[in-house]
């Protein structure tokens, strides 16, 4: 398959590289220092799944000079996902699908917006990597983990080509019937996760240890849940359980990604996670007490500091 990967990053960075690494046809959509040490020394990913090297790495910031592909992956941060659009018009041939394994509930609406439903997948990522240094993806922990399926649930021949190139780079992938379902479970542990770290600077294992800050982020779960549910997703019974259950195999020193962007000084993604839940919550008359303090606390790191921001 000839992938393109609108954004380098910790995601798009780990999976890009594995599927480069077995042979698929990947270019890197990156930018500044990131993408002028690709170009010189290739993408390095450090896994205990085992490092990888793709050495020459196919990289540029020039969409055009990438043309047509078979599947773009869009995995930037969700403010950027305008610009990732505008990118991926460049990227679009008769046959092309797309697919968003961003955070959040709305990015494979904005997609199917900008290109057509038919031609979008819903995407699920579940992996805690980050840039570490230009042209160097770290990966935390040992999930790494991709799903993905057509919107209107049915099993096609895109879908199935996608997952059998991810297992044949050793990646758990998996092809969903329900994939709007699979996205807020994942959004509802993400929300939450990233919430509870980045209110309390603290990874899972400490959150877990104490009473109250493990809590805290039950409450969290039990809010996304309610405003889930009453956005029509049909859970399970047990999903807060479950969630809870999760995370609790989680490595203790896993972080979330906004939190990772709070010390560096990042632009956060709070608006479209914690500040989502609220919103929504709102909207259907579902309490969020949670989730809404975590929003008005982070608020003001929302915007980062500009001057502290690796381009990526």
């Amino acid at each position: 398959m000839k992938i393109a990967i609108v954004g380098a990053g910790g995601v798009g960075g780990y999976f890009g590289a594995r599927l480069a690494a077995a042979g698929q046809d990947v270019w890197f959509l990156a930018r500044g220092r990131h993408l002028d040490a690709i170009r010189r020394c290739g993408l390095r990913v450090k896994s205990r799944l085992g490092d990888v090297h793709v050495n020459p790495a196919q990289a540029t910031d020039d969409p055009a000079a990438i043309g047509p592909v078979d599947l773009v992956v869009v995995t930037v941060k969700l403010w950027d996902t305008e610009a990732a659009i505008a990118a991926a018009k460049k990227l679009a041939g008769a046959d092309t699908a797309f697919v968003s394994f961003q955070n959040g509930v709305v990015a494979a609406d904005q997609l199917a917006a900008a290109f057509g439903r038919e031609r979008v997948l819903g995407g699920v990522s579940h992996i805690s990597a980050v840039i570490s240094g230009p042209g160097i993806i770290l990966h935390t922990g040992t999930m790494a983990r991709l799903t993905v399926g057509e919107l209107d649930g049915r099993r096609t021949a895109r879908v199935n080509a996608f997952v059998d190139a991810c297992r044949k780079a050793g990646i758990d992938a998996h092809a969903s019937d329900d994939i709007r379902r699979a996205i807020w479970e994942k959004f509802i542990f993400l929300a939450s996760f990233s919430g509870v770290t980045t209110l309390t600077r603290l990874s899972k294992g400490p959150i877990f240890a104490d009473a109250d800050t493990r809590a805290l982020f039950e409450a969290a779960i039990a809010e996304a849940v309610a405003v889930a549910r009453a956005n029509g997703v049909a859970l399970a019974d047990d999903v807060v359980a479950t969630t809870m259950r999760f995370s609790e195999g989680l490595p203790d020193e896993m972080k979330s990604s906004m939190l990772a962007d709070l010390e560096r000084g990042n632009r956060l993604e709070l608006p479209w996670l914690s500040g989502a839940v609220a919103q929504l919550g709102a909207a259907a008359g579902v309490p969020t007490p949670v989730h809404r303090v975590i929003f008005q606390a982070l608020k003001p790191y929302a915007g980062g500091r500009v001057s502290s921001v690796m381009p990526v």
